[in-house]
């Protein structure tokens, strides 16, 4: 059974094992595969962002954040990030986590969510929000550096909540 809630301090250690465990591949997030944990863990916990997990048994199997993506006028319109522990693929989690933070964005006043900077090639991630909603908006021509791959486009998406 999976339950989903906000981050704790404590937390932080099994975060960055997932965050490093996902940017390491150098294939779906922008971030430099040798980001340390200092630089990554000042990012993923900024002031502007909603802290969340998702546990299985007892461990933390997913982390993901939700934020305005622009500030004042456009603060309505929010934006998230989010990362399964390679140990969980396959079990759903991700869907989950994806069902309940646009709930829980929806609670906090967003009436929209948009992804700047969906990796194209990232396949299961793009088919993962479309099938709860998101359209694909545009798309930034070789926008992501990947690392098997070389340049690749980037999708922006799209849902109102």
């Amino acid at each position: 059974m999976i339950d989903i809630r906000k981050a704790l301090e404590n937390d932080k250690p099994a975060i960055w094992r997932i965050i490093k465990a996902v940017i390491a591949g150098g294939d779906t997030y922008v971030f430099a595969p040798d980001a340390t944990e200092e630089e990554m863990m000042a990012y993923w916990f900024a002031p502007d962002k909603y802290n969340y997990v998702a546990e299985i048994d007892g461990e933390i199997a997913a982390t993901f954040w939700l934020r305005a993506n622009q500030p004042g006028l456009g603060k309505h319109v929010g934006n998230a990030a989010y990362m399964v522990s390679p140990a969980a693929h396959g079990k759903g989690i991700g869907k989950q986590i994806a069902l309940w933070s646009l709930d829980e964005a929806k609670r906090l006043g967003f009436t929209a969510m948009q992804f700047n900077f969906v990796v194209k090639s990232n396949a299961v991630a793009v088919k993962l929000w479309q099938s709860v909603g998101f359209d694909i908006i545009g798309e930034i021509p070789d926008a992501f550096d990947h690392h098997r791959e070389g340049y690749t486009n980037a999708y922006i998406m799209y849902r109102k909540l």
